[in-house]
């Protein structure tokens, strides 16, 4: 008999080389929270600006959307969750220092404040609605008196979320995609831009198609911005970061990437918002499309590509 021994440090399934335990589900989640954060941060804003009037889509009808998406993002997360019904143990401590702690409590909170939200502008969407419980029309008297205290208060937890989606991910050090301050900021901006094109897209109002159209002219900026800044901190750095870099730049994302997010998701949507200010009847909804989908495509390849760097080659 014959013994042979291997000793291998790779091909360890789902450990090495490459931690590919997040799936399609994760991306959607990080995608729709950023979504609901951005919507629900200009419904806020403008709502402590008293534009209720001037910009309804923006405060009042966007919003009715958010409950549905921070729901449907909840349940991508927990669908890929390994322990599923362990979910709850998340809220019997809270740790300062967690990232997925901080996001479990501002989800927490956002969510039915989210459907509070909505709930108050009820009346408005469907007139003649009647909760027929006379304590829900006394609870909806008092949101809606409150308006504006419950308005700061989702408006700091929105940035929380928004920027939250992108701490989660760099929290892990060992991915060297992964390990940068920008992704947070990165995410939030992208947040706000896909946020933004939906109230552009919802919109009937010309005035308020046309703030919403600069506005994310802006965001776009702002956001080529950061994904330069994070490449340059990239390209800067130690040798693996250089390898997640090239990724990106060179390797098996970069078509998708350049194409898909900054071509598809970010250029193009500014050359149609450019051409739409100079008078041109170019639809809202193309640019708010690409922006949408260009959204989706940066946190599906971020979380992809992060998954196949690492320190151990």
């Amino acid at each position: 008999m014959q013994e042979e021994f291997i000793t291998s440090g790779r091909n360890i399934p789902h450990i090495d080389p490459t931690l590919n335990v997040w799936h399609f589900s994760i991306p959607v989640y990080l995608f729709l929270g950023g979504l609901a954060a951005g919507i629900l941060f200009f419904a806020a804003l403008y709502s402590i600006l008293k534009k209720e009037n001037e910009l309804p889509t923006a405060v009042k009808w966007s919003t009715f959307l958010v409950p549905f998406i921070l729901v449907i993002g909840l349940f991508a997360l927990f669908i890929d969750l390994k322990n599923q019904w362990n979910f709850w143990k998340l809220y019997t401590t809270f740790r300062i220092e967690s990232p997925m702690s901080w996001g479990a409590w501002v989800l927490m909170a956002i969510t039915p404040l989210s459907f509070i939200w909505a709930a108050s502008y009820l009346k408005e969407l469907i007139p003649g609605w009647n909760w027929k419980l006379g304590f829900l029309d006394k609870a909806e008297e008092w949101v809606i008196k409150h308006r504006r205290k419950f308005a700061w208060v989702i408006i700091c937890l929105a940035v929380l979320l928004g920027i939250y989606t992108g701490i989660l991910l760099s929290a892990f050090n060992a991915r060297p995609l992964w390990n940068t301050a920008i992704l947070g900021p990165l995410f939030l901006v992208s947040g706000l831009s896909t946020g933004a094109a939906v109230i552009m897209w919802m919109s009937n109002n010309h005035k308020e198609q046309h703030l919403f159209g600069r506005i994310d002219l802006l965001l776009i900026c702002i956001e080529l911005f950061l994904i330069t800044h994070l490449f340059m901190g990239f390209l800067s750095g130690p040798e693996v970061q250089l390898d997640a870099a090239q990724l990106f730049l060179t390797g098996k994302f970069s078509l998708p990437f350049w194409i898909g997010v900054v071509a598809i998701g970010l250029v193009i949507p500014m050359i149609l918002e450019i051409v739409r200010m100079r008078g041109s009847k170019i639809s809202a909804g193309w640019p708010a499309m690409l922006i949408l989908i260009g959204g989706f495509l940066l946190r599906f390849l971020i979380v992809e590509g992060g998954e196949l760097t690492g320190y151990i080659y």
